[in-house]
């Protein structure tokens, strides 16, 4: 019985809600929404995989909440979007599975962080030895716009140079960069 009224309630306010009535389609979300997790927890383990097939129904649902019919059973037209979805969701994953292979650790290229560690510390030491080397201007678009990641705008109100020669200043500094960095160290 408390189902047939539940569901006699939400036929109500879905026709008020097609209505305009922005309250009544709140409410009818806000009690379909725990209806809509039962059933999408039925399907899915994951419980983001639950909130994310419930909102696919409730966005569903929302884009066309025109075509549901007043004069009929809100209930069944809810439930059907629901399954659809659900279906959905089921199949986008078996597909996902079909196509990924799990890589053990020995596939990564160092999965130990010790050995990260030492080339991460190298690596950003010589970047900033380097950097020390190039010429003024260089030197601080470079740490402005690439170390300190600040854009265009920021940067050229911090150095006071203009943004074209901020653009300048960054390339020339990231091209003299790669050639220290390689050993040639020329002059650009």
């Amino acid at each position: 019985m408390a189902v047939v009224v539940r569901e006699f309630d939400w036929s109500i306010l879905m026709a008020r809600a097609q209505a305009g009535d922005r309250e009544a389609y709140r409410r009818l979300l806000d009690e379909i929404t725990p209806y809509l997790r039962s059933l999408a927890a039925k399907a899915h383990r994951d419980r983001s995989d639950v909130e994310d097939t419930v909102q696919d129904v409730l966005l569903t649902v929302h884009s066309i909440r025109h075509t549901y019919d007043p004069s009929r059973p809100f209930g069944p037209w809810l439930v059907a979007i629901a399954h659809r979805r659900i279906v959905d969701r089921l199949r986008r994953q078996g597909r996902t599975v079909q196509h990924e292979t799990p890589l053990p650790p020995g596939h990564e290229t160092l999965a130990a962080t010790e050995a990260n560690y030492l080339e991460d510390t190298v690596d950003s030491m010589a970047v900033r030895e380097a950097v020390e080397h190039l010429p003024p201007a260089q030197r601080e678009a470079i740490k402005l716009m690439k170390l300190q990641e600040m854009s265009l705008r920021q940067a050229a109100t911090v150095s006071g140079m203009s943004i074209a020669a901020l653009k300048v200043a960054t390339h020339r500094g990231l091209k003299r960069l790669r050639k220290l960095l390689n050993g040639s160290g020329g002059e650009s």
